[in-house]
């Protein structure tokens, strides 16, 4: 299965994507769900290194793709467009196609949350 979460921060906005395995829906070459949803995927990745220019943090390699934008460009109208199509239209694959891609949303806690307060970070 494909999953894909959707991450926005504590203020509700969008914060990025990520994308783990695979759909499985046929085999390597062949799986068209996969493809669609690596294609949206791809298409959202470039446009946010393209107007975010250096204010995102990108991971790809096979079956793992992580994009996360730096808190100060959360607030562009752009990004958020781009994600939300993403978000759409990864939905609607998922939709058509529940056995094989999963969508979720998760929130992302800020890094000074996720310091416990005996640790003495």
């Amino acid at each position: 299965m494909l999953e894909v979460t959707f991450f926005r921060d504590e203020h509700g906005r969008h914060a990025g994507v990520q994308a783990l395995g695979h759909a499985d829906f046929a085999e390597h070459g062949a799986d068209i769900v996969c493809a669609a949803v690596s294609a949206i995927l791809q298409a959202a990745r470039l446009g946010l290194e393209h107007y975010a220019a250096g204010e995102i943090v990108a991971m790809q390699e096979p079956g793992r793709l992580r994009v996360v934008l730096n808190e100060g460009c959360r607030d562009r109208e752009s990004l958020a467009a781009l994600l939300t199509a993403a978000e759409l239209s990864v939905t609607q694959v998922a939709r058509r196609f529940p056995e094989h891609v999963s969508v979720a949303h998760e929130r992302i806690v800020p890094k000074a949350e996720t310091r416990r307060p005996d640790s003495g970070n």
